[in-house]
Order: structure tokens, then C-alpha cells, then sequence
């Protein structure tokens, strides 16, 4: 059976964010399904999504230490800048990471591994809200 929802994540400013919790409490409809897939698609070209370690919080701020470093703001090579000096870099850290992801779905839960969570990565200094669409799609209980 296919199901969609699409909702607004909390507002964040630029940063590595766990979001499993969130992503769960929006969509209840998880707990109908014995096995699928749910697929995850952020509606956005400044932020991303990901999947890595969910126990330790260092591991976000290296993540975003590593982007910034690899991407650096005001790079005098970037044109694209209208938005301000995070603007190119953070388009390019939105492809480099993607916005979607597919986690299979196993008697009514997000079937991650033990330290696995999902991550919005923030890449603007002052974003708006970001959007996100779940579908999912398998065999109710």
C-alpha cells in the first residue's frame, strides 16, 4: 500500500541536526506496515539529508567542520552569491550529500542500523523551513 506525507521540519540555523525522532513522529503511519520502504526526499538545493552515527553529537560537528573546510563561505571563485557568502557553498554540499534517502521499513519501524540515525544538514547560516516528503510503500500488518 502507498502512503505520502508531506511536513515542515523544525527551523534550524546552519548545522548538523538528528531528525529520526522528528521524521518518526510525523509520520504514525509507519507502525500499519509489516515490511517496505520508506523514502525520504528533502525539497530543498541548501540543505541535505543523510544517514551516520546517531550516539555521539561530535560526529555532527566534525561532519560540519570537514564541509566547511572541504566548501569554504566567500570563496572568491563562487558567482552564484545573490543569496549571500553561504549560498554556492551550500548548493554544493547539498549535491555532494543528497536529499533523499530509502530505509527499509520491518514490523511497523525505520529499519537503521544500531548507531544509525538521519541527519538534516543544514548549510545555511539563516534557512527557512525545510520540507520534507515520505513515501511509503509495502505490506500492512
Amino acid at each position: 500500500m502507498w502512503f505520502q506525507k508531506e511536513f515542515f521540519l523544525e527551523l534550524r540555523k546552519r548545522g548538523i541536526y538528528l531528525i529520526t525522532n522528528e521524521i518518526l513522529q510525523n509520520i504514525p503511519e509507519i507502525k500499519k506496515y509489516k515490511v517496505g520502504i520508506a523514502h525520504i526526499f528533502l525539497m530543498h538545493t541548501s540543505a541535505s539529508i543523510s544517514i551516520n552515527e546517531n550516539a555521539d553529537p561530535s560526529v555532527r560537528l566534525d561532519f560540519e567542520s570537514f564541509l566547511n573546510k572541504l566548501i569554504p563561505d566567500n570563496s572568491n571563485y563562487f558567482t552564484h552569491v545573490i543569496e549571500g557568502i553561504d549560498d554556492m557553498p551550500a548548493h554544493l554540499k547539498s549535491s555532494l550529500l543528497g536529499n533523499e534517502i530509502t530505509i527499509p521499513i520491518s514490523n511497523g519501524k525505520l529499519k537503521l542500523g544500531t548507531w544509525q540515525g538521519i541527519y538534516l544538514c543544514e548549510h545555511r547560516f539563516n534557512a527557512g523551513k525545510r520540507k520534507i516528503v515520505v513515501t511509503l510503500n509495502g505490506e500492512l500488518f
